[in-house]
């Protein structure tokens, strides 16, 4: 009898849901790895980032590319709270305060902004204040990154967290048995349930992740038109 008759032995379609819930998984991750290269590639140009791009790696575990792009969603982190440091050390507390004021023209804090990078690197432009301003004020994507993050350390320490990248291909007995190890079968249904929760709240978070960025993306494409 094959392993997954013995695991799913009341419903034959069953069979299907760890497959379908592996792909899914994948996909959303590869979204992710794509927006966040989006975001990555306006900080290095914008704002003298030296972030590398990541990539998605096929030879590796589900957990593994949690760690990739957890990695350089903190790194994002950094910078962001860097930027603000400049901007906090280099203003007067007055012209600070003025950044998060959000009764403040929008024009005048860009101004405020690029005094700030202008000190910083000699010379700034007016793209390099607004995106700084989009990111410093953007509660959407401080809370969507930080949503995200713990929801890759879930999905990395979770049933499929040790599963191959690549294991998709090989069908459903070899995805069961790379993740069965000394489970029980009561276990490993339990476990999939909780997988299955996290990454209905791993896909919600990431659409929020990939909006903010989009704001982010789309406000630098309409300046450099």
């Amino acid at each position: 009898m094959a392993l997954s008759d013995l695991l799913y032995p009341d419903n034959p379609k069953r069979k299907q849901e760890l497959i379908q819930l592996h792909q899914e998984l994948l996909d959303c991750m590869s979204t992710n790895f794509h927006a966040t290269n989006e975001l990555v590639g306006v900080l290095n140009e914008h704002l003298g980032c030296t972030i590398t791009p990541i990539k998605m790696q096929d030879s590796s575990t589900v957990k593994e590319n949690c760690e990739i792009i957890i990695q350089v969603m903190s790194e994002i982190q950094h910078q962001v709270q860097k930027i603000d440091s400049d901007m906090k050390e280099k203003l007067e507390p007055v012209l600070y305060q003025k950044l998060y004021d959000i009764k403040e023209p929008e024009l005048e804090k860009i101004a405020i902004a690029q005094r700030v990078f202008s000190i910083i690197f000699g010379e700034a432009t007016s793209t390099a204040a607004m995106v700084a301003l989009k990111l410093l004020g953007s509660n959407h994507l401080t809370l969507s990154v930080s949503k995200l993050i713990s929801l890759l350390v879930q999905i990395g320490a979770s049933v499929l967290g040790g599963v191959s990248i690549t294991i998709i291909g090989l069908g459903l007995e070899m995805i069961l048995h790379a993740i069965l190890g000394a489970m029980e079968r009561s276990q490993l249904l339990t476990a999939v349930r909780s997988y299955e929760k996290h990454l209905a709240e791993f896909k919600a978070a990431s659409e929020k992740y990939q909006h903010a960025i989009h704001e982010v993306t789309s406000l630098v494409r309409q300046q450099v038109q």
